[in-house]
């Protein structure tokens, strides 16, 4: 199960992101939080698959490329098997380490 808690500009997203939820999210993607979120904070976030890290990618680019959003979209807060992956696909530059 994954949880979408918005908090101010940040939303903490808590539980577990695989393909089989990413299939589930992926319709309702633009409903998950507020266009004023500029922070996805992913300390809560227990496992991702490769899937969910797609997944993340895309969530930060719906605010990246909406003219409505003033800052760019981050992730923030990866967990341990998160940092793995980040570091396997090089993608250290869309998240901010707290």
């Amino acid at each position: 199960m994954i949880e979408f808690l918005q908090q101010g500009d940040t939303c903490e997203i808590k539980g577990q992101l695989r393909q089989t939820e990413v299939i589930d999210l992926w319709p309702k993607r633009q409903q998950l939080f507020t266009d004023s979120t500029q922070v996805l904070d992913l300390s809560a976030l227990e496992y991702a698959d490769s899937a969910g890290v797609a997944f993340l990618l895309e969530l930060i680019c719906l605010g990246n490329c909406s003219k409505s959003t003033t800052q760019p979209r981050t992730l923030a807060n990866p967990s341990k098997h998160l940092k793995k992956l980040i570091e396997l696909y090089d993608l250290e530059s869309f998240f901010l380490e707290n």
